[in-house]
């Protein structure tokens, strides 16, 4: 598959650089969207250039994902080479970015799942640091109904709300994908950084770049990202177009 020349351009360059930090969301950019969560996994030649890269020299790699950290080991299969980043850059492999309020955990958990109890195919999520509410597979009266009242609910916790496709997300620390793209550039001494997301989340990502990174949108939808391209298969030809270029310097 062809990828779009400015993009080309964009990735030859970052290939260059000493120190190149390459980050990725997971589902509907590394991974198909699927319907049920726990199918989702790496496409092999995206997850095979991913690994590749994150073993040549001057090349970190790291996977920024709004799943739990064990979910998201478990479904991306990633060799430690890869660095994980769970609950939307709350949870990081040394352990969480803030404390975790429990009890409001314990609170949000128990609405949430009575507002799913009465609406078949709304679900609810649980997460080390928040609760999530998904829709995606609910009839339209029904996840607009539920999307209303957890939104209605949320009025009275002191937490922090992600709006994703067809998900209500709901943290009792407050983090976000942007600052874990900071955390990793310090913590890998990056001096640019490519990062590829399909959601509405990722554009805290996509923010928090700087220039001469390349942010990279997956699939149609407004962006703060400077390219785009049309599927999680074309997000496996850039890492491998990443690698050849690498290669070549």
């Amino acid at each position: 598959m062809s990828l779009p020349a400015d993009l080309t351009r964009a990735l030859t360059a970052a290939a260059r650089v000493d120190r190149l930090l390459i980050t990725s969301d997971f589902d509907g950019t590394l991974a198909p969207i699927v319907n049920n969560p726990a199918d989702a996994r790496p496409l092999r030649d995206a997850a095979k250039a991913l690994v590749a890269l994150s073993e040549l020299p001057g090349i970190s790699t790291a996977l920024i994902s709004g799943r739990a950290l064990e979910v998201l080991r478990d479904l991306s299969g990633m060799p430690a080479a890869v660095h994980l980043v769970g609950s939307h850059g709350a949870e990081f492999d040394t352990g969480f970015a803030h404390p975790i309020d429990r009890a409001l955990l314990d609170t949000i958990a128990g609405e949430l799942q009575a507002i799913a109890a009465s609406r078949p195919g709304v679900t609810v999520e649980l997460k080390p640091a928040s609760v999530a509410l998904h829709v995606r597979n609910a009839e339209p009266g029904d996840a607009e109904a539920a999307l209303a009242q957890a939104l209605q609910s949320a009025q009275a916790w002191d937490a922090q709300l992600t709006k994703g496709k067809a998900v209500l997300e709901f943290a009792v620390i407050t983090t976000d994908k942007g600052e874990a793209i900071d955390i990793l550039r310090d913590e890998h001494g990056a001096s640019v950084v490519i990062y590829f997301g399909d959601d509405v989340t990722d554009e805290k990502a996509f923010r928090r770049l700087r220039d001469g990174d390349v942010g990279v949108k997956v699939g149609p939808g407004d962006t703060l990202a400077t390219y785009r391209v049309d599927e999680p298969e074309d997000v496996g030809a850039a890492l491998k177009y990443l690698l050849d270029a690498r290669a070549a310097t």
